[in-house]
Formats: structure tokens, sequence, C-alpha cells
């Protein structure tokens, strides 16, 4: 029998890491014990970042932590840099710039290794632009805090460790709603979905559970009449109609494949 795959954690971004920790915990727990590998693949100066998760981590009794950081793509090739991976429970992807991933590790050793830890049960998780990396196709560039412009938005493909949807970071604080109503125009098969600051979706199987602060926003297109997206001008302001939004809090939980929140035996 096939080993199930390991669940993703998928963060929006500036998880509390002095508090509560909320967030971090989910990952400590899967992790349980074992070696964390910090991926801070996306950022362009990657100082700091792996001291201040070190300290987070460490808190929660997580104190075999590695970090990966990849120069140039040619790095992966590299026994010394595919060695970080040896033994790993997990690894977590920091934030910065998500396009730095997919180009950086995108088919090479090192996605393969990401693959392989996922599908042999371990722990993935990702902040902000690791989070949004996470999907089939990721956002990479559109304006936030303003009605979507049609022709306003840049796309790129991404890891796809989880399929048919599209995954936005930061999402509230940024007004980035109209950009993943944007996304959605375009490709009404998939999912959107807006992920506050420290705010998380737990994904396991086909579902997930909201963990954190905020909220989490989901886009479904599936229902959509009508949009202008495909026959407007590029500077014209999305229209769209009968899309369906729902909006879900730390505890909730969401079914991917029926679209659907699920009951919480709470109420």
């Amino acid at each position: 029998m096939a080993e199930r795959t390991g669940p993703l954690i998928i963060i929006g971004g500036h998880e509390d890491k002095e508090g509560d920790k909320t967030i971090l915990k989910e990952v400590a727990r899967r992790v349980n014990g074992g070696k964390l590998v910090i991926a801070t693949v996306a950022s362009h100066q990657p100082d700091g970042y792996f001291d201040a998760y070190q300290k987070a981590f460490g808190a929660l009794g997580v104190d075999n932590l590695v970090e990966l950081y990849v120069h140039e793509r040619g790095e992966t090739l590299e026994q010394e840099t595919q060695s970080v991976f040896d033994d790993a429970a997990g690894i977590f992807f920091t934030g910065g710039d998500q396009l730095r991933i997919s180009s950086q590790i995108g088919d090479t050793p090192v996605e393969r290794m990401v693959r392989d830890i996922h599908a042999r049960g371990g722990v993935i998780a990702g902040t902000s632009a690791g989070a949004s990396v996470m999907s089939e196709t990721m956002l990479v560039k559109g304006s936030s805090a303003e009605s979507h412009r049609i022709g306003d938005l840049h796309m790129a493909p991404g890891l796809g460790l989880v399929r048919d949807v599209i995954i936005d970071q930061h999402f509230a604080e940024r007004g980035r709603i109209g950009r993943l109503l944007g996304a959605v125009a375009q490709n009404p098969r998939v999912l959107g979905i807006g992920i506050d600051e420290d705010t998380a979706i737990v994904l396991e199987g086909c579902c997930f559970r909201v963990a954190g602060a905020g909220a989490v926003y989901i886009v479904d297109g599936s229902g959509v009449t009508r949009s202008n997206i495909a026959e407007a001008s590029p500077e014209r302001t999305l229209s769209m109609h009968d899309v369906r939004l729902h909006v879900l809090s730390h505890g909730d939980e969401f079914d991917l494949d029926e679209r659907r929140p699920c009951p919480r035996a709470d109420r």
C-alpha cells in the first residue's frame, strides 16, 4: 500500500514567532523531534531568516534545523546541497520572491527531494512566497488594494504540491481580493485561496483546517455566469457574475474536492 503524502502547512505570512506560535506549533508537532530544513531560497538577502526560525522553533523543542539556500541553480546538482535533505522530517519555505523558488529549484534534484519527503509523509510548510509556490500555477505580480484591471496580472508555474487551486498571501492586509478574483476569472476550474497574515491552512488529503488569527477566503468561480476577462481591453475593470465566496476562520474546515466547508462538530 502506498504511503499517504504528508501535510502541507500553507501560511499567509508574518506568522507569530514570539507569542503562542500557533502556526509554528502545527509544524513542530508534525516534525516530532526530527530534522527540519529551513529553505530560505525565496530571499535575495537571506541573512537573519534562519536565525529567527532557529530561535522560534528551538523554543518549541525543534532543535535539529538546517538551512537550505541556493545562490545559483547549478548548486542544486552538488552533493553538499543535496545532503541537507538527509533524514529530513520536513521542509519550511520562508518568504521573499516565489519566482526565485521555482526558477532556482524547479525540475532539479532539490525539487525531487522535496517531493520525496512529501510522498513519504513528511511535512512541507511555506509562508508568504513559500505559500504561493505550493500550487501548480502561482500568482507572481498584480496590483493590491484596488479593483482588478484585466491586463494587470502575472502568473507562473509553481511546485504543484496542491492541485486545482491558486494561492495568495498577506491577503486582507494588502487588499488582494481583486487580483485573486482576476486569477479565478482566467481559470474558473481552480479555487482561489487567499490567506491572511498569521493564518494558515493545514491540508491533509483533500481537506484543510484553518489555524491562526486571521481569515482564509475561498473564491469559487465554477458557477460564474459571465465575465469580461476575455473580451475587454487590458485597462478595463474586471466584471464577474455569480462568483461564490467563503470566509473561514480558526478551526473551520474545507473540502477541496466538494468545494464546500465541512460541518463543525462543536456547532
